[in-house]
């Protein structure tokens, strides 16, 4: 009898093992953060983020780094998804000054094809970036700057440097200098903000400069905002040279100190930059009849003004 009993026990013992130590590794897991971990497709028309979680809760900058560097050479469990980091490329040694990173590579390095080039670097500066204590990378090809096809030295990346259109396939990342309208310290001027972006080929330059304007400035712009940060863009298309901007209702909610001229001038300004639109016309939900903060009505189709200009 005793002998049954301990053979039951046995037994039971044997099929809580593996429970005990799922178990176990579950919690392992769940003591680490999550990343984001990006990828390559293999057709090499964007990047694809994976969540990682870290093995051990961890503060450490380096202890990160290097284990978020081990992720990016590794093999997704996507098969449609390769590592940036792959056997053709090795990174020599890497440095932290401040909050900057930079990578140094093996001549390999500048043999890859733009377009891969391009989506690598996207991949590995959008995932080092999420490192508290990282927020720009800089590239170097056996301590050399690295260069872009006209010979300029590329410089220091963040994140937000690589901008794509979620949901939508990226055909390739280009860069593009825009001349954006933010507000002066007052409120009530604006002041000509210069920015290098890099941008997904398949997003017009319109929305483009939209979702500029809607992120504000970027550390270092000393100008300040202009639009409600959490103001959607519905649509925006250009016929005959106006540009038709539809925003959701969160544009009439403004929550900055800045007049409506401002705002409205922001963006048409802005948009003017760009050499197919002359004028701009602005609606929220589809409707041009309402009034911008009830002293300007968006039923008038809007003309570049450098008056407000500081």
């Amino acid at each position: 009898m005793n002998l049954n009993r301990k053979g039951k026990w046995f037994i039971l013992l044997i099929f809580l093992i593996p429970v005990i130590c799922a178990c176990s590794r579950q919690a392992k897991e769940e003591q680490g953060d999550k990343y984001a971990v990006y990828y390559v497709n293999n057709d090499e028309t964007g990047i694809y983020p994976q969540e990682y979680v870290t093995e051990t809760e961890s503060t450490d900058t380096e202890k990160l780094l290097s284990e978020l560097l081990e992720q990016l050479q590794a093999v997704s469990e996507k098969l449609e998804y390769k590592a940036p980091l792959s056997d053709s490329i090795t990174l020599l040694d890497y440095s932290i000054a401040e909050d900057q990173l930079t990578l140094n590579f093996d001549d390999n390095y500048r043999y890859m094809p733009v377009t891969t080039e391009v989506l690598v670097r996207a991949a590995i500066v959008r995932t080092l970036t999420q490192i508290e204590g990282i927020k720009y990378v800089s590239f170097q090809i056996r301590t050399e700057p690295l260069l872009d096809m006209a010979g300029n030295v590329i410089g220091i990346m963040s994140a937000d440097l690589f901008i794509d259109n979620a949901g939508n396939e990226i055909n390739t990342y280009e860069r593009v200098k825009l001349n954006l309208y933010l507000a002066g310290e007052k409120g009530d001027r604006l002041k000509t903000v210069s920015r290098s972006v890099v941008y997904s080929s398949n997003i017009s330059m319109e929305r483009l400069v939209l979702e500029q304007l809607i992120a504000g400035p970027k550390e270092g712009e000393k100008a300040f905002p202009t639009i409600n940060p959490d103001t959607k863009i519905i649509s925006v298309n250009v016929k005959d040279g106006i540009c038709y901007v539809d925003l959701d209702n969160t544009f009439l909610t403004q929550i900055y100190n800045v007049t409506s001229d401002v705002t409205i001038y922001s963006i048409t300004n802005s948009l003017v930059e760009l050499s197919n639109v002359n004028k701009v016309q602005l609606s929220v939900n589809g409707d041009s009849t309402v009034n911008y903060k009830e002293n300007t009505s968006l039923s008038t189709v809007f003309e570049r003004n450098l008056e407000l200009v500081e």
